[in-house]
């Protein structure tokens, strides 16, 4: 959809825009713009997708560790039975899967939605953002809450507020952008009476977001002893400043000027130095949107030795190269800015590789969006282009295409990487993340013999741009069942805002589980303190 399209959509009155559902993908994305008070059918919901009962019958499912010939029973938002030849009541919608896989819903790890930063918001809401993501096969993500001056309650609320139009589950992080013993009080409260489990620290941005090692220490012993996950952007911001500055200096403002000016080796010092504290504290890390080999082979050494550190990659930084920075078309080149930036070619092929040995554990997307509108705002200085791309709605796709298709993984790796373990990591395991009885009814139908393109004109995202535009690939995910309805069949969305559900992430994962034993262990290796004399001359 071009962007006057955009615009004379969101002009409509209110009342028009009730009316509005999804069409086919074949058709240019129109939206049913959420309120918090609308019912179902102000967004077309049918009686197919509304039914409490549904059999998906002969899939293959797929879960982390096993697969098999099985009948997926559905009933009221859970999976009450999995096993062969289920048979039903007439009341029942019945889905055939014969020859495709049945998974669990894609739960993206790394989103930002409704994001106020660099002087404008994400193009993509709570409503908006979570619609191209059940197109996508994904039925969870977890956003990232900012502080409001500061104050992590203030920011909680923000963001409670910004979800209200949810259509699908969430959960939150929360980003620590300063530090004093109310924001260590509201911490606590975070975890114990919020649901939030983890915690971001930006070594980037500075004059934003940055903060600087004794923040980082003081967080991350906080997070410990509260059993919340620490997490970093990793770059090490100063040197990026003054990258910023040499690039202005030498003349170089375009969208290029963004990726020279943050060389990997940046994003490998931060990433090591983050290790290296976390390992000091003896805290568990995640080490969100590693973009390059320095990163990565730094997090792959700190596991080897035993360390607790998860790395998560990133849709655009396993598929995409720099190459379109350079683009002399400046719309072009500032689509790809994001932060770290998009590498050289070759970093792609290894980050792929890191994941097919484990080195790498999970795909998130950084899913933050911004038009073509707001991308120019950085026309004459890099240093504005608002950073973002997207793939909330194109990472199950891309990573199926890119990983399994190619032989890189299995499918069960596949479900992994793209579902289970975030479910682990954020402990809602294995209500979520499974295709198991009992758990949530968050359901995705692959075929793994159709093939899917990617274009701005038919995705779901509110933005006039895609990275991935013109991408073919093998898997198409041809149902997404969201909360036990199905919300995506047909190439037709049907979605209702205020439907999904904040999920509460508990604490202490299983990457906490020996975190004691070690600190005791150390205390008695210290051998201190000794006990000394004097001895006079």
């Amino acid at each position: 959809m071009g962007s006057s399209s955009f615009h004379r959509l969101f002009r409509l009155p209110l009342i028009l825009l009730l009316l509005v559902s999804f069409p086919s993908a074949s058709e240019p994305s129109q939206f049913c713009e959420a309120g918090i008070a609308y019912d179902e059918s102000g967004c077309g919901m049918s009686s197919t997708t509304s039914s409490s009962k549904i059999l998906i019958k002969g899939g293959t499912v797929v879960n982390a560790h096993h697969q098999e010939l099985a009948d997926v029973y559905v009933e009221d938002g859970i999976i009450v039975s999995v096993k062969p030849h289920i048979n039903v009541n007439d009341d029942v919608t019945v889905l055939d899967a014969t020859g495709k896989f049945v998974m669990p819903g894609g739960i993206d790890p790394h989103t930002h939605l409704a994001m106020e930063f660099m002087g404008t918001e994400t193009i993509d809401d709570f409503f908006t953002g979570q619609a191209a993501a059940l197109a996508g096969g994904t039925t969870m993500h977890i956003d990232f809450v900012i502080p409001v001056n500061g104050s992590l309650m203030a920011g909680f609320e923000a963001y409670e507020k910004k979800a209200r139009k949810s259509c699908m589950d969430y959960g939150f992080h929360m980003a620590i952008t300063k530090w004093d013993e109310g924001v260590s009080k509201e911490m606590e409260i975070m975890v114990q009476e919020k649901g939030i489990n983890s915690f971001k620290f930006f070594m980037a941005y500075k004059g934003t977001f940055m903060i600087n090692d004794y923040l980082l220490l003081q967080g991350f012993k906080k997070c410990k002893s509260l059993g919340a996950l620490a997490m970093v952007h990793a770059e090490n911001g100063d040197a990026v400043y003054e990258g910023q500055k040499r690039m202005i200096e030498l003349g170089i403002t375009g969208p290029e000027g963004h990726a020279l000016s943050r060389p990997a080796m940046l994003e490998g010092e931060a990433t090591s130095r983050a290790i290296r504290l976390a390992g000091f504290i003896n805290t568990p890390l995640y080490i969100v949107h590693v973009m390059s080999i320095d990163a990565m082979e730094e997090i792959a050494k700190a596991r080897k030795s035993g360390q607790k550190v998860i790395g998560e990659p990133v849709a655009s930084g396993l598929v995409l190269n720099d190459s379109w920075l350079w683009d002399p078309d400046f719309l072009t080149a500032a689509m790809f800015v994001m932060s770290p930036p998009i590498r050289a070619a070759g970093h792609d092929k290894a980050l792929q590789a890191a994941l097919s040995t484990g080195a790498l554990q999970l795909v998130g997307t950084d899913h933050c969006t911004f038009n073509s509108t707001q991308k120019a705002l950085g026309i004459d200085d890099f240093r504005k282009i608002p950073n973002g791309v997207n793939g909330i709605e194109e990472r199950m796709h891309l990573v199926w295409d890119t990983m399994v298709e190619s032989g890189q993984i299995s499918a069960t790796d596949y479900v992994r990487i793209t579902s289970t373990e975030s479910a682990r990591i954020f402990n809602i395991f294995p209500r979520k993340g499974a295709i198991l009885v009992g758990s949530d009814a968050d359901i995705i139908i692959l075929n793994p013999n159709s093939s899917f393109e990617i274009s701005a004109k038919s995705h779901h995202s509110r933005s006039n741009t895609n990275v991935y535009e013109g991408r073919r690939g093998k898997g198409k995910i041809e149902v997404t069942i969201a909360g036990g309805r199905i919300v995506w069949q047909n190439d037709e969305l049907k979605v209702v805002p205020g439907f999904g559900k904040y999920i509460e992430l508990p604490p202490f994962s299983y990457l906490f589980e020996g975190i004691d034993k070690a600190d005791a262990n150390y205390i008695s290796s210290v051998k201190a303190p000794v006990q000394r004399t004097i001895h006079k001359q």
